[in-house]
């Protein structure tokens, strides 16, 4: 089950830049987290369990899914 995010305290990434409205947000609830545009906080959210987050997170630090 999801939880609700409606009421989760969301914080900018530290690699968005924090002059722009073109960020990134994090929230966690319940062993999950959540991501969103702040651009649009009431838009959609990318959901994950707290493991697989760990997973995703891990691989963006190590640059997995860097092109170039």
């Amino acid at each position: 089950m999801i939880p609700d995010f409606s009421q989760a305290s969301w914080t900018k990434s530290t690699r968005s830049q924090q002059t722009t409205d073109q960020c990134v947000e994090l929230a966690g609830v319940g062993g999950h987290a959540a991501v969103r545009d702040s651009k649009d906080p009431e838009g959609p959210k990318l959901v994950l369990e707290g493991q697989v987050w760990q997973k995703l997170r891990h691989q963006i630090k190590a640059g997995v899914f860097d092109q170039g």
